[in-house]
């Protein structure tokens, strides 16, 4: 099994009070179900795992009331092979999200108190979920963590690299001090293969197993057009066969736009890119669905350079990443992973590298912000970093951050005073501007 981070976030309920669900919410196919199956078996004596996209029946035990005796009596009923022992039993509510009504159920467990509760699913971020058929989420009841696809350093330790070679980057990272050069070539090798790889499991193992390209490849596009056939399985009405048609063609007009909205200078979000005379409005809805499903991530424009970031943010000027660089690449042209790693990539070099470190702050679970003013003035991302607002540019080429010695320099205007320039460079600091190589950026 890959080894993953999150992981300590399981434990650390484990270890706490458990008066809480443990809901691990995500986008299908991050490794979810395996992360917890491990966990749950290695903690309990005894498991109840059900899911509820393989079971249909066991949904109908879910649709009288909420009596916990009465639950476990049909639950044992209709599954022999399992047992509900009080104080040592972890029920696994797999893909909750297709039984509304066993979610709502878990505030009757908690307060039961007998039996620990852990669940995951894949859309429970959907505005309006479980409101569709007046089911409650039981509020005050949850610890929700969501899970991601690898970062990069989930990658390196699937690819065996140790742990006292990690912790070296950390350390160099935190004194600013240069990284030695054989271990900034391998990394900087390493980040290219990551680059086209991507962090989903199933496209890693491929990569582990094969380094075989096209075969990585091939994951990759499966793994998209599964993704695209479940955006009409989700847009039921009242969970019946009725699908909302036109909301799923902008869905999928959006989603297949995003790699030509990246290509441009400008890569602000472009309706008219999706379609000509396409409208805001017409797409507002397909662009949330997105994000709530957790394909893409918005990153919004700051009105001013201020703290609170979120408290800034424009709602109307906004770019999108896919929340896996792998993924994104295998929505080019074919050929592109190969000029990634020999180094001739031209068109999409810039893209390709914003959305690697959007990509790693999604990871790290973080808000998108960029800046950006009709007068020229562009910073590629904005973060608050040690509480201080923070510049971020991304170069693929030449190492030119016009726009931000501008905005440092400008302090009568600007309360900034510091940036980060991110490239195939080494560690180094020139006043307010610290350099770091590309795959440093899962440390900030």
């Amino acid at each position: 099994m890959l080894q993953r981070s999150i992981y300590k976030e399981l434990l650390s309920w484990y270890n706490g009070d458990r008066k809480k669900a443990l809901i691990v919410r995500g986008l299908r196919q991050v490794g979810k179900t395996y992360l917890i199956e491990y966990f749950v078996h290695q903690k309990y004596e005894n498991v109840v795992e059900i899911n509820f996209k393989e079971n249909e029946n066991i949904k109908k035990i879910f649709d009288g009331d909420f009596d916990i005796n009465r639950i476990t009596l049909e639950l044992s009923a209709a599954m022999s092979n399992i047992r509900f022992v009080p104080k040592k039993t972890i029920i696994f509510f797999d893909e909750i999200q297709d039984c509304t009504r066993a979610r709502s159920s878990i505030k009757f467990f908690i307060k039961d108190g007998r039996y620990d509760v852990i669940g995951s699913g894949s859309l429970l971020g959907l505005r309006n979920y479980n409101r569709k058929l007046n089911q409650d989420v039981p509020v005050g009841f949850e610890h929700i963590i969501d899970m991601y696809p690898l970062n990069f350093i989930e990658f390196l330790w699937a690819k065996g690299i140790n742990q006292e070679v990690i912790d070296s980057l950390k350390e160099c990272y935190q004194k600013e001090k240069k990284i030695p050069d054989t271990i900034h070539n391998s990394m900087l090798r390493y980040f290219k293969e990551y680059l086209v790889v991507g962090g989903m499991p199933s496209v890693v193992e491929t990569f582990l197993k094969t380094n075989d390209m096209n075969a990585i490849l091939e994951s990759q596009r499966d793994l998209v057009n599964e993704y695209k056939d479940d955006f009409g399985k989700h847009l039921d009405d009242n969970e019946n066969e009725r699908i909302d048609y036109t909301l799923l063609t902008r869905i999928e007009e959006v989603f297949t736009s995003i790699p030509n909205q990246l290509a441009k200078e400008n890569k602000r979000f472009q309706y008219s890119l999706v379609k000509k005379g396409g409208k805001g409005r017409e797409y507002y809805s397909a662009i949330e669905w997105l994000v709530d499903y957790g394909l893409v991530k918005k990153c919004n424009n700051l009105h001013q350079l201020e703290l609170p970031l979120e408290g800034n943010k424009d709602e109307e000027s906004f770019k999108l990443y896919l929340t896996d660089t792998g993924l994104f690449i295998s929505m080019l042209e074919d050929g592109t992973a190969s000029s990634i790693l020999s180094n001739n990539i031209l068109t999409y070099k810039g893209a390709i590298y914003e959305n690697i470190v959007a990509d790693a702050f999604i990871k790290n679970n973080e808000k998108l912000y960029y800046f950006h003013k009709n007068s020229g003035l562009e910073v590629d991302f904005v973060k608050r970093i040690n509480n201080e607002l923070t510049l971020i540019e991304v170069k693929s080429n030449s190492g030119n951050i016009k726009s931000t010695n501008t905005i440092l320099k400008n302090k009568d205007k600007y309360d900034v005073h510091s940036a980060i320039k991110l490239g195939n460079y080494n560690i180094g600091r020139d006043n307010q501007v610290l350099t770091l190589p590309y795959y440093l950026v899962y440390l900030l």
